[in-house]
C-alpha cells in the first residue's frame, strides 16, 4: 500500500533502528541584533544515495525559492556549537557551526494553532523510520493507518530527529518529507519537515542530545 498523502495531516511516533539515551538541555540565549548576512558559499548536498535502504526522493532545487537553498550563513544566534534553531516565522532551521555560522536549511513548519514551539533535546535520532499515527489522530481520522512501513512515501521520510523535553517523548520530530511542495509552507500538525536531501545531510551532523530550540 502506498502512502503518498499522510504526511500533510501531521507528524508522530516513527519507528526505526536503535533507541538512544535522553537529556535536556535547556535554555535559551538572545538572538544577535541587527540583519543577516549571508557567507558566500553553498555547501553541496548532492551525494551518492546507493547505500540507502529505499529510494531517496530527490527534487529539482530551482523549483524552490532560492532563500531555502542549504547554505552557510553568518548566524543570527549565540547559541553553542551544535544546538538546533528552528524560526517557525521564516520556515528556517539553524544548525550552529561555531566561528559565528550556522548551516540553515528551508522547513515546512506546524499550521497555525496547532504549531508546537519550546526547548527539547535531540534525543533520537532514525534512519528511515516508520510512521505510528497517535491515538488522538486516529480518533479524529479513523481512515488512518495505525503503521506505515518504512520507505519512499513514508510521511516522514528518510530521516527522523526525535525532540523529547524531561525524558519524555513531545511526539514532535524533525523529519524528511513525501510532500516536498510543503517546505516553505504551515502545513504539518506541528513537526518540522525537511526535503529529504537535507534532513540526510543535518542528520549526521546533529550531535545526539543536543539541544532544539524552536520558536
Amino acid at each position: 500500500m502506498q502512502i503518498k498523502n499522510l504526511s500533510r495531516r501531521g507528524c508522530l511516533m516513527g519507528i526505526g533502528s536503535s533507541l538512544l539515551g535522553t537529556s535536556l538541555l535547556s535554555g535559551c540565549s538572545s538572538e544577535t541584533p541587527g540583519v543577516e548576512q549571508r557567507v558566500p558559499y553553498n555547501f553541496s548536498v548532492a551525494r551518492n544515495y546507493e547505500d540507502e535502504e529505499f529510494r531517496v526522493l530527490r527534487v529539482r532545487r530551482n523549483k524552490f525559492d532560492d532563500r531555502f537553498l542549504p547554505q552557510v550563513v553568518r548566524s543570527p544566534f549565540r547559541h553553542k556549537t551544535g544546538t538546533l534553531i528552528v524560526k517557525t516565522a521564516d520556515n528556517y532551521i539553524y544548525l550552529q557551526v561555531g566561528n559565528g555560522l550556522a548551516r540553515r536549511y528551508g522547513v515546512g513548519v506546524g499550521r497555525r494553532g496547532v504549531a508546537w514551539s519550546g526547548t527539547a533535546t535531540a534525543a533520537l535520532k532514525r534512519r528511515w523510520p516508520a510512521w505510528h499515527p497517535t491515538p488522538r489522530m486516529r480518533a479524529l481520522e479513523p481512515t488512518l493507518p495505525a503503521y506505515v512501513s518504512p520507505g519512499e512515501h513514508n510521511p516522514l521520510g528518510a530521516r527522523a530527529i526525535y525532540l523529547f523535553q524531561n525524558g519524555e517523548d513531545t511526539l514532535y520530530r524533525i523529519h524528511g518529507t513525501s510532500e516536498p511542495w510543503t517546505i516553505g509552507t504551515r502545513a504539518s500538525s506541528g513537526c518540522i519537515r525537511m526535503l529529504n536531501e537535507d534532513i540526510i545531510d543535518l542528520f549526521d551532523r546533529v550531535p545526539l542530545n543536543a539541544t532544539v530550540i524552536v520558536t
